[in-house]
């Protein structure tokens, strides 16, 4: 049996969080359920609390600040594991997913998507870390205290870290909390490539030599972030995946399948995983929801051999848990 860590999905704050108790982990119509994440085999599952913000917060109707807004959706993350001891537990560290494991349950590993409730202060990285935060994205789509994000302005992706995004990158590798570089600016990727004392993550990115979307990774990130021994989890996302499937509004397995090929050329097949994105983005996809990831696993059974496969499914994100959190 396959077993798959998935860097990312926003169900918990998208779909769970601000549904009013309409809508509960164990059993939904999200791609994410955790029944749906039995039937794919799922192992662990990062879950992002995205923090809406400026136009994006208007259009959701969301009023809270920040950081109240993190310590909102944090509250209902508690609810849904209490819920649910029975099927998933939480991690902190590669040893408690590996008891989890032996004890029949999944493990739930809690991440941040932007930074912003940070708010310049770097007291809150400690913050963050004692209530589970494992992995953070250093931005969204706007900027904040650490840095910049991917934008069509050339000039802002010149724009490296900034003095407290070096501090928080330096603090988050002391704890043992993962860097994610997706969303980030160009020169800020490069910048983490360089500063960053641990194995970094683009959590949900894919290449940007196959699809020339800003959000997609360079073929000269691809090649450091494998030789510094970090991957990027393959993103389901059309319009990051080729501009035949953006027309579609259709992600298929074969999509992932040419990414996932790619990076292994670029970067290596220790620096590549899954960051599917579920339940942040809105396109169709072939294989349905978490329950279809076998069918994906299939696919990729064409062209990979069946250790590569493992290392794409759990045993790279297996490595850089083990090498980044504590």
């Amino acid at each position: 049996m396959m077993r798959i860590i998935d860097f990312h999905c926003d169900t918990m704050g998208e779909r769970i969080a601000r549904s009013q108790g309409q809508v509960g982990l164990r059993r939904n119509d999200c791609h994410i359920s955790l029944e749906k994440m039995q039937k794919g085999e799922g192992l662990a599952q990062f879950f992002a609390i995205w923090i809406p913000q400026d136009e994006t917060a208007k259009e959701l109707g969301v009023t809270m600040e920040p950081y109240p807004y993190f310590n909102f959706v944090y509250e209902k993350y508690l609810e849904e594991l209490e819920k649910n001891r029975d099927i998933i537990a939480p991690a902190f560290c590669l040893a408690d997913i590996e008891r989890n494991r032996a004890q029949g349950l999944m493990s739930s590993i809690l991440s941040i998507e932007d930074s912003v409730p940070l708010e310049g202060h770097i007291e809150r990285v400690d913050e963050f870390y004692r209530k589970g935060v494992r992995l953070m994205s250093l931005t969204w789509n706007y900027e904040n205290s650490v840095a910049y994000p991917t934008s069509e302005d050339p000039e802002v992706m010149k724009k490296g870290l900034k003095p407290f995004g070096l501090e928080v990158v330096a603090r988050m590798n002391e704890l043992g909390m993962i860097v994610d570089v997706s969303h980030l600016n160009d020169a800020g990727i490069f910048d983490v490539l360089k500063y960053s004392k641990k194995p970094i993550v683009a959590s949900h990115s894919n290449a940007r030599g196959l699809c020339d979307h800003r959000r997609n990774l360079t073929d000269e990130m691809l090649h450091l972030l494998g030789e510094k021994g970090g991957l990027t989890g393959l993103n389901y996302c059309a319009p990051f995946m080729s501009e035949e499937a953006a027309r579609n509004n259709m992600t298929t397995c074969e999509d992932i399948v040419r990414h996932a090929l790619y990076i292994k050329d670029k970067a290596g097949i220790d620096a590549v995983a899954f960051g599917s994105d579920f339940d942040g983005i809105h396109n169709d996809l072939e294989f349905g929801d978490y329950a279809g990831m076998p069918r994906v696993i299939a696919a990729l059974e064409k062209h990979f051999t069946p250790d590569e496969i493992e290392k794409i499914c759990w045993k790279n994100a297996y490595r850089v848990i083990g090498e980044s959190m504590k």
